[in-house]
C-alpha cells in the first residue's frame, strides 16, 4: 500500500480546513496545517497598529499558546544552527535591541539572528506578495524597540543595571528568549471585500488569519528551488530533504524520512548520496506530513511513544479497537442518540442483551459507510530522539474491519467488571487494550491497577501483541493466556477484590478466545455448563462451591479470604491433594450454615464429583485455563441464586 498517496489524498480532501483551529478529543487544539507552516508554543502576545506603533504585550496563557506560524524549508526543522523563522520568531532573532538587555553566554552574539530574520523579513515584504500584517510588523521592528517595550509594559523585568532578569528569579515574567507572537490592529482593505462575499471578518491575529497564510504561501511558490522529479506524483517540482518532525506531539522531534547523515549509514551502501535514494517534492511533503499530524491528534493513541492511528477513506466514525466494548457502545448510543435511560439500562449485566446491544452499535457504524469504503491503520515508533519508525501499516476493507472487531470481541465475550461513574456493574465483552496491560503487568496503587516505572512500557507492547489478534485474526499469544491464568490463579496477592474479579474475567476472555482458535466445537458462556465433564472444568466448580459456602458464613462488614482463594494457586497445581484439604479447612463453616443450604451444597458437591470421569478425579496434574471458566460459571450462578432468593423473601 502507498501510505504516501493514502495521506496526500487525505490532505487533498480535508484542505479546505487548512489553517482553522478546532478542537480535540480532550479541548485541546486540532488544526490542519496549511502548508509551508507549523505550530510553536508562544509565550507573548505584542500588540501594534498597522503604522508599526507598539500599543501593548502580554503573557499567554497556557491553554492558548499553540500558534500558527510561516516558517521556511532550513527553519521548519532547526534545532542549534540560526534560522529564522519568516514572521514569529523568539526574541533574539526579532529585538534589535535583545543585546542591550541580555548578558550573553560566553563568545556568543544574536546579532546574526536578527540580521538574518531581518532579511528574511524584508524578502518577503518587499515582494509582490506582501501582506499589509508584515509591513506593520517590518516597520516596528525596525524600530529596534522590542526589549525595551516589554520591559516598560512588565512582561520583562529589569535589575538595577538594566538587564533582564531569568524566570528563575522572578515569577510570573516571561523569559529571555520567549517565542514572540503578532497581533496587528488596522482596518484592513481586503475585509471590506471578504465581507461583501459574505466571508468572516479579518481577525486581528496573525496567527488566525487565512490571507496572511494564502500570501506566504503564494510567496513561496515564487521563490525558485531545486527541482526534480518528485518520487510521490511522478511530476518536475521543487524537492526537498528536510522533512517536517512534531509527528506524533507537539514536542516529538523525531522524523519519518529523513537523510541529514552524511557520514554514517543513512544511505550509504546502497546509493552514492542522498540524491539518488528519494527525492520528494516541498509541497508534497508538506501535505503528507500535515495530514498524518493532524489526523494523529485527531483519533489517534499514544501508548508511551508507540502512535497508532486508524481511519476511514472518508473519515467516517469507527469503532476504536482498542477501547472495551461497554465504551464503544456507549460512543456509539451517544452519537446516534439511540434509546433513552431507561432503555440503555436493561442491556447491562445480562449476555444476549449486551451481545446484542454491540452488534446494533457495529451495525450502526456500518450503515453509514460506503460498499467501496475502506480503512488505513499505521503505528509508529522511535528507538531514538531523531528518528521515527513505521512499523506497521496496513489498509484493509471497512467492511472487514468491522467483521474481524465483531468477531474478536464476540470470541472473548465474558462478564467483565467495569467502575463507571462512581458505581460498579458487569458488562459482556472485551476489555480495553489499556486495561489489559494494566491488568497483566500493573501494580496495585489506591485500589486500582497501574502501571508505574518500568512495566510503563508494557500497555505499548501489549498492544503491539494484541493488535494483530484484533484488526487481522491472528492467534493471541499463548504466554498472554498463560500469564492470565497465572494471575487471576493468586487472589491473596490482590487487597482489593474487585481488582482478583477483573483479572479473572480477563483470563476466562483469554482462555476461551485460544480455545475458539484451536478449533473447539463447544460454545462458552457464561452460564453454568452442567453438561461438561472435563476435568479442569469440574475442578474449578468445585472450587466455586467450596469458595461460596464459606463466604455465605462471613459477616457483612468481614473482610476475610476463604480457603478456597488462599489455596487457588496451589490448587490449580496439585488440584487432588489440595481439595482434602480445602474440605477439611471448610467444614467448620458448613456446620454454621442453615440445614437447608448445607444440604444443597453438599449435593452441589456429590453431583459435580459424579460428573467426572473415571479416574480424573484422583489425577494430580496441574489444570489448565479451563479450570477458571468452571469456577466463574459456578460463582456467577451460585450469586445469582442467593440474590434471587433474597429478593423472593423481600
Amino acid at each position: 500500500m502507498n501510505w504516501v498517496r493514502e495521506l496526500y489524498d487525505l490532505y487533498e480532501k480535508n484542505q479546505s480546513l487548512a489553517g482553522k483551529v478546532e478542537r480535540g478529543r480532550f479541548g485541546e487544539p486540532l488544526i490542519l496545517l496549511p502548508i509551508f507552516h507549523t505550530t510553536v508554543a508562544a509565550q507573548i502576545t505584542v500588540t501594534i497598529d498597522e503604522e508599526g506603533n507598539f500599543l501593548r504585550a502580554e503573557r499567554v496563557a497556557d491553554e492558548d499558546k499553540i500558534t500558527i506560524i510561516p516558517v521556511t524549508e532550513k527553519s521548519a526543522v532547526r534545532t542549534a544552527g540560526a534560522e529564522a523563522h519568516p514572521l514569529c520568531d523568539n526574541l533574539k532573532y526579532l529585538a534589535g535591541d535583545y543585546m542591550n538587555y541580555v548578558t550573553p553566554e560566553k563568545g556568543k552574539d544574536y546579532f546574526e539572528n536578527h540580521e538574518k530574520y531581518m532579511n528574511g523579513l524584508e524578502k518577503w515584504k518587499q515582494s509582490e506578495f506582501c501582506h499589509e500584517k508584515v509591513s506593520a510588523i517590518w516597520k516596528y521592528l525596525k524600530k529596534e524597540e522590542l526589549m525595551k517595550d516589554l520591559i516598560a509594559c512588565g512582561v520583562l523585568v529589569s535589575d538595577e543595571k538594566g538587564k533582564v532578569l531569568p524566570k528563575e528569579k522572578i515569577q510570573n515574567v516571561a523569559q529571555i528568549d520567549s517565542f514572540v507572537r503578532f497581533s496587528v490592529e488596522a482596518e484592513w482593505k481586503e475585509e471590506r471585500n471578504l465581507l461583501e462575499q459574505g466571508e468572516a471578518r479579518i481577525p486581528n491575529e496573525c496567527w488566525l488569519d487565512f490571507t496572511l497564510q494564502k500570501a506566504y504561501i503564494a510567496y513561496c511558490r515564487s521563490i525558485d528551488g531545486k527541482t526534480d522529479i518528485s518520487y510521490l506524483t511522478g511530476e518536475r517540482t521543487v524537492i526537498t530533504y528536510l522533512h517536517p518532525k512534531k509527528i506524533r506531539n507537539e514536542g516529538d522531534g523525531a522524523k519519518l524520512i529523513s537523510a541529514n547523515d552524511e557520514t554514517n549509514f543513512t544511505f550509504r551502501g546502497r546509493f552514492a548520496n542522498k540524491e539518488e535514494a528519494f527525492a520528494i517534492g516541498y509541497e508534497d511533503s508538506q501535505k503528507v506530513h500535515n495530514a498524518l499530524k493532524w489526523i494523529i491528534r485527531r483519533q489517534g493513541r499514544n501508548w508511551n511513544g508507540l502512535c497508532m492511528v486508524a481511519w476511514e477513506s472518508d473519515l467516517n466514525e469507527l469503532p476504536d479497537w482498542s477501547l472495551d466494548t461497554d465504551t464503544v457502545c456507549d460512543i456509539y448510543e451517544n452519537w446516534e442518540g439511540w434509546g433513552d435511560e431507561e432503555e440503555k439500562k436493561v442491556y447491562h449485566g445480562t449476555n444476549p442483551r449486551e451481545a446484542a446491544r454491540f452488534l446494533t452499535a457495529l451495525e450502526g457504524y456500518g450503515r453509514k459507510l460506503e460498499p467501496n469504503s475502506k480503512m488505513l491503520l499505521m503505528v509508529f515508533d522511535a528507538a531514538t530522539t531523531g528518528r521515527l519508525a513505521m512499523i506497521e501499516c496496513q489498509g484493509l476493507s471497512s467492511s472487514i474491519y468491522l467483521k474481524n472487531l465483531r468477531d474478536w470481541y464476540d470470541d472473548c465475550g465474558w462478564l467483565q467488571p467495569k467502575y463507571k461513574e462512581k458505581s460498579f456493574y458487569l458488562y459482556y465483552g472485551m476489555v480495553s487494550i489499556r486495561d489489559a496491560a494494566s491488568l497483566l503487568y500493573g501494580t496495585e496503587s489506591k485500589g486500582e491497577m497501574v502501571l508505574k516505572g518500568a512495566n510503563e512500557k508494557m500497555a505499548a507492547e501489549i498492544c503491539k501483541r494484541l493488535l494483530p489478534c484484533i484488526i487481522f485474526r491472528q492467534p493471541i499469544p499463548m504466554e498472554l493466556v498463560n500469564l492470565a491464568v497465572q494471575k487471576a490463579s493468586s487472589p491473596v496477592s490482590y487487597e482489593n477484590r474487585m481488582n482478583w474479579e477483573r483479572i479473572l474475567a480477563l483470563a476466562c476472555s483469554f482462555v476461551k478466545k485460544k480455545k475458539i482458535e484451536m478449533g473447539e466445537k463447544e460454545v462458552w458462556t457464561v452460564a453454568l455448563n452442567t453438561e461438561n465433564h472435563d476435568r479442569n472444568y469440574l475442578y474449578g466448580r468445585l472450587l466455586a462451591v467450596a469458595d461460596r459456602m464459606e463466604y455465605r458464613t462471613q459477616e457483612k462488614e468481614e473482610s476475610r479470604e476463604t480457603n478456597a482463594k488462599r489455596f487457588m494457586s496451589a490448587f490449580s497445581q496439585q488440584p487432588f491433594r489440595t481439595w482434602k484439604v480445602i474440605e477439611e479447612r471448610t467444614a467448620p463453616y458448613k456446620m454454621k450454615l442453615a440445614v437447608s443450604e448445607r444440604l444443597y451444597y453438599e449435593h452441589l458437591i456429590e453431583e459435580i464429583c459424579w460428573s467426572f470421569l473415571e479416574g480424573d478425579f484422583e489425577k494430580n496434574e496441574a489444570l489448565n485455563g479451563s479450570y477458571l471458566l468452571g469456577f466463574h460459571n459456578q460463582a456467577y450462578m451460585l450469586r445469582n441464586k442467593t440474590r434471587q432468593e433474597e429478593n423472593e423473601d423481600e
